[in-house]
């Protein structure tokens, strides 16, 4: 138990600990006041015991009732808040911490961890952590220092019902460690089975296209169906494990609070207690049981915030790429690569590299699926960091550079393209967050995309759904170029942005292309033959290698792979369709 709060403590940084420390001793002095009851009470008791009530006696025992309950109120309050705030503040920074983490960690880790990890580990984990384990935490520390706060003040007045509460709260520690045992095999289930629904709930909306269109809707609704089975059986055996060994803790403070009340009672009539003493002690033990019950009841989530903490600073303790070194502007724009290699989950995929790619020129790779193309681009960007060998921009290593001012160098344009929630305008500035609308404007005019956002309903203001969903494929990709045209980086990467579009779109989004790419380094992930052969290079890849590379004219016309992609291409381009 200890272990655990200890650690979440931790996980809230420096000032948060110390709200949440704050709040733990306030709620200490509260129980002070409340214990001021006691006191209340005694003064009405002793009065009647003495067969003399005064009025002194009444107001007396009023006004010590009255600072109990106006000094617990404004205490209480006091507490709740610092808790509050400790709470949802520790949550809020660790998300943007954790946001500014993945920044700057290898693309490799997005393929071990999938989307839907990751967003439960920022949504349900952080959300345990914000509103649950906060409650917890302060509760069950409330509950233990009240009762041992009561146990040090029973001293002082009879010994023996000090002993018997005292043995009670060793118990209780001795079943919530039984608690605890358990919850702790249960929560990590639980965390998973959240993430696990998370995953398909995103995989179902996401997917819903291809879902239709291959008439899936039966079996990802199965997969749907099961995790949120799956999720319900956790939560269900978690019930079922914990609520009986919660009802033990429960039933042990109820029978300490019993022998305290019938050892004072007996102690009374054996008179070796005054009555006076007794009726304190008697009052104790329902507080005592009232502190025991919440601690007890409160605890079994602990190992849920111990494993939530456990979640989040996984991704938090993840190495990122060393992204230390300088602030450097590069004097030219040239990348080499000089015999890289780099491997995946123990699979070379890039084996001994070298490339020049000179400034202001176009560059295209093409090869077979998987032999490696997306992956040397990625190694070029520094995506991902070469396992030998080494990648330059400029004169410089690419490890030379402060990240921030290595990806100045940098845009990029992919087939799949995602905007944000936000207006079109905002999209726009991505790439340059200070920009003036004017500038807004004259990026879309050159992305070819002014004349349709003129259209919409609120212009640039028009706000689009997440991934860009209410607007078509094409309509995105120029957005997107218009973003990268805000940016203006002398370095473009881009992923054939017209592969996927159709022809209606396909002509503005050549110009938008030839707009963003004008005086500029191009590398691009080719697979459209018209788009090949202007290339100043083409560069083959398979099996992790170049097998051929040269001008469109002098690979044509030798037999290679290079030979059978232009052949393949303009079969297809052949094609028609005959009424």
């Amino acid at each position: 138990m200890l272990k655990v709060i200890k650690k979440f403590f931790a996980f809230c940084g420096e000032e948060n600990r110390k709200k949440f420390v704050s709040s733990m001793w306030l709620a200490v002095i509260q129980a002070f006041f409340e214990a001021f009851k006691i006191p209340a009470i005694a003064v009405m008791i002793r009065a009647l015991l003495g067969g003399n009530v005064t009025t002194q006696d009444i107001l007396l025992s009023l006004g010590i009732m009255l600072v109990s309950i106006v000094g617990s109120g404004l205490i209480k309050s006091k507490s709740v808040m610092l808790q509050t705030e400790a709470g949802y503040d520790t949550c809020a920074k660790k998300r943007v911490e954790i946001a500014e983490h993945m920044r700057y960690l290898p693309m490799g880790y997005f393929n071990e961890n999938s989307l839907g990890q990751i967003t439960s580990v920022t949504t349900n984990v952080m959300e345990n952590l914000e509103n649950v384990a906060t409650r917890v935490v302060m509760l069950v520390c409330e509950g233990v220092l009240t009762t041992s706060l009561i146990i040090v003040m029973l001293f002082f007045f009879d010994w023996r019902i000090a002993l018997v509460l005292l043995a009670g709260f060793a118990l209780f520690f001795l079943l919530n460690g039984r608690l605890q045992a358990a919850a702790g095999k249960l929560a990590p289930k639980k965390i998973a089975a959240d993430e696990k629904l998370v995953e398909k709930v995103l995989e179902y909306l996401q997917g819903m296209t291809e879902v239709k269109a291959y008439h899936l809707t039966g079996k990802k609704s199965d997969e749907l169906n099961d995790a949120i089975a799956e999720n319900s059986k956790i939560n269900t055996d978690m019930e079922i494990v914990l609520i009986p060994r919660m009802s033990a803790q429960t039933l042990l403070a109820k029978l300490t609070g019993v022998a305290m009340v019938a050892l004072s009672c007996l102690f009374f009539c054996q008179q070796t207690m005054d009555a006076l003493t007794a009726v304190v002690m008697v009052i104790s033990a329902f507080i005592v049981y009232a502190s025991l019950e919440t601690a007890g009841s409160y605890s079994a989530l602990l190992r849920v915030v111990d494993v939530s903490v456990d979640r989040a600073s996984a991704i938090l303790a993840t190495p990122q790429m060393d992204i230390t070194g300088q602030d450097i502007v590069p004097e030219q724009r040239t990348i080499t690569a000089d015999s890289i290699e780099f491997s995946y989950d123990k699979r070379k995929i890039i084996q001994g590299i070298s490339l020049e790619i000179p400034e202001k020129t176009t560059t295209a790779i093409v090869g077979p699926s998987g032999g490696g193309k997306t992956t040397l681009v990625n190694l070029l960007a520094r995506f991902w960091d070469v396992d030998n060998g080494t990648v330059k921009l400029g004169e410089r290593d690419v490890k030379e550079y402060d990240y921030d001012s290595l990806m100045a160098n940098f845009s990029f344009v992919f087939q799949n393209v995602y905007l944000f929630h936000d207006t079109i305008a905002n999209n726009i500035r991505f790439g340059k967050p200070e920009a003036s609308m004017d500038e807004v404007i004259a990026a879309a005019r050159k992305a070819c995309c002014h004349d349709f956002i003129s259209l919409l309903p609120d212009g640039y203001d028009t706000v689009i759904g997440e991934g860009g969903a209410s607007l078509s494929g094409g309509e995105k990709q120029r957005i997107s170029i218009a973003r990268a045209i805000m940016k203006d980086s002398p370095v473009i990467f881009l992923d054939e942005a017209t592969a996927n579009v159709d022809p209606e779109n396909e002509n503005e989004l050549t110009r938008a292309i030839q707009e963003l790419t004008k005086e500029k380094t191009v590398i691009m992930i080719a697979h459209r033959l018209k788009t090949v052969r202007k290339a100043d290079q083409i560069v083959v890849i398979d099996q992790g290698q170049i097998v051929q590379q040269g001008r469109h004219e002098e690979l044509a016309a030798i037999d290679g792979l290079y030979k059978n992609f232009v052949s393949d291409r303009r079969e297809a381009a052949s094609w028609k369709v005959h009424s």
